[in-house]
């Protein structure tokens, strides 16, 4: 396991790049739509929120524990058919378990 990376955008991204660098591309999206919300309404949170996701995806992504549970919830809600399915909602509450362990490990 990689050490979790300091919280700076230049930090994140090469963290990223290193274990899953298949997510950079949304990454950078999501930058952009971060940059352009501040830009529009003068407020830096919307970047503050994009460096506290992604920092949050790099400890997802470098602990095996949280990559493969984070893995199986997104395959089992995107196994279902609609969102009454209980696999769908089971793995909705387990998505949001991961990302909120995530978010307390980097925010520690």
């Amino acid at each position: 396991m990689t050490t979790q990376p300091e919280r700076t955008p230049d930090a994140v991204r090469v963290a990223l790049a290193h274990i899953a660098p298949h997510r950079l591309g949304e990454m950078e999206r999501h930058k952009e739509q971060a940059l352009t919300a501040a830009i529009a309404d003068g407020k830096i949170g919307h970047l503050q929120h994009w460096l506290t996701y992604w920092h949050a995806q790099v400890e997802i992504e470098r602990r095996p524990d949280l990559s493969t549970r984070h893995h199986r919830a997104l395959a089992a809600v995107h196994g279902t058919d609609n969102r009454d399915d209980p696999a769908f909602r089971s793995g909705m509450t387990e998505l949001t378990t991961v990302e909120a362990e995530a978010q307390r490990a980097v925010s520690a």
